[in-house]
Order: structure tokens, then sequence, then C-alpha cells
């Protein structure tokens, strides 16, 4: 099966939030990007709502409920009780769970397994009851035994935080070197069952490699690199090179 796009809808949030209008509509260009083939919508609803704000969300879920019920919703945040509540009462089809502190930018490291591992365990299992996948995010550096204890949690995947091989945009021997620690982070959490996602300052140059290199890679969730493509190219044409870049048939 080919790489699902997930499209991340902070940044046009955030966008719009500069100057509390109604535009960009989020929940329009969520829907252009369904239109378009994306197979889901991601958002990271943050303590302070500085872009994709709580209201938003039943917006979002209504938009997938009713017009493209076979795309997913996937919610991310750090798991807090509020954050937890928020997942129950809008459903998402999974949750990405962060290790964030609420005042980062954004996010920009895996959990620390060894020690957040039995703290995950009873999360996982609250909003796997609820019906909902859970994905951790994880460091892809290679650390075997943590890909171990990540699947200890419970948990049905981990994504692979994928910001230092963005990172690597001009120096593309560093970017093989660090894909080659993706690569063996997910051979191991493929071999004992988990799904593989992934995310973060992945673009139309970089995927390509990527998703070679983990062909069983279920998803990635891209927002900051599509949004701003899609300033170039439009929101609908730049959904569809991420797909392509995805391995999709477009």
């Amino acid at each position: 099966m080919p790489t699902l796009l997930s499209v991340n809808l902070n940044a046009i949030a955030m966008l719009r939030n500069r100057r509390d209008l109604p535009w960009p509509s989020v929940e329009n260009l969520g829907r252009i990007t369904l239109q378009a083939g994306a197979s889901g919508l991601t958002v990271h609803p943050r303590p302070d709502q500085r872009h994709i704000r709580f209201s938003d969300l039943p917006t979002i879920r209504a938009l997938i409920d009713d017009e493209f019920p076979h795309a997913e919703f996937n919610i991310e945040g750090y798991p807090s009780e509020d954050f937890l509540a928020l997942c129950e009462k809008i459903e998402p089809e999974q949750v990405t769970l962060v290790p964030d502190d609420p005042s980062q930018a954004t996010s920009d490291h895996g959990f620390d397994f060894r020690r957040d591992g039995e703290m995950l365990k009873p999360i996982v299992a609250r909003l796997k009851k609820g019906g909902m996948r859970v994905s951790l995010f994880a460091d892809g550096d290679g650390d075997l035994e943590a890909v171990k204890l990540a699947k200890a949690t419970g948990a049905d995947r981990i994504e692979l935080y994928t910001g230092p091989y963005g990172g690597c945009f001009d120096d593309p021997q560093k970017g093989a070197d660090i894909l080659v620690d993706l690569g063996k982070t997910a051979d191991a959490a493929i071999a004992l069952g988990l799904g593989i996602n992934a995310g973060h300052d992945l673009t139309v140059a970089n995927l390509p490699a990527l998703v070679k290199r983990i062909p069983k890679l279920a998803e990635v969730s891209i927002g900051h690199g599509l949004t701003a493509d899609a300033l170039e190219f439009g929101m609908a044409e730049t959904v569809r090179r991420f797909r392509h870049a995805c391995g999709q048939a477009v």
C-alpha cells in the first residue's frame, strides 16, 4: 500500500488567527485537501489556541463525517487530562501523543520511553477503549530498546520525528545518514508489529527517499512545507504533488 497523506491544518489556522478574521477558512481548505485526495486531516490544538482553536474541532469532525466518511481525523497533543477529554468528545480516528511542553513553538523530540513508558500505558489503554488508534511520537535515532518500550505501552503505531531529516535540505550526506537511523527504527518497530507514521519538515523533495527506505510507512502528516508550497502551486495541486511524492498514483 502507498503511504497515505494527512494534511496538518495548523499553519492555515495560524495565518487566519493573525487578523482574527474567518479567512483563510480552515474548513474550506480542509475540504479542498480531501477533494484532492488527501487521506485525512491533522490538527494539534495547543492550550493557548495559537493556531487550531478548540472550536475548530467539531467543524472538522463534521466535515469528515458528512462529506468524506472514508477520511480520518488525527489529533495530536500532550496527554493532559484536558486533551484526553477533548479527544473523547471529538472521537478522532487517530490520536498522536507528543511529549511537548505547552510553551514549545512546535514538536521537536519524541518520548523518552524509558522514563515515560509506564505513564503512557493507562493513557493508551483509555484512548483505545474509546475506539481510537494511538500513535506515539518517537525519535528515529535507531534506539531499538526504546522501540520495544514503545511497543510495551500498547500503542498501535509510532510516528517518527523527521525534523532532523528535514533540516538537512542543504546537506544531502547528513540527510542520508539520518535516514539510515530512521530506517533502523522503522524496521525494529515493524518487526514488533507496530505501524509507522512520520512527520515534521517533510517536503516533496525529501519524501521519496523516506518512502523508499520505509516501504511500509503507513502515513505522513505534513503541514508547514505543504502550506508553503500551496502559496505557490495552490492547495489542490500541492496535495497532488505530495501524494505523488508519497508514491501514490495521481
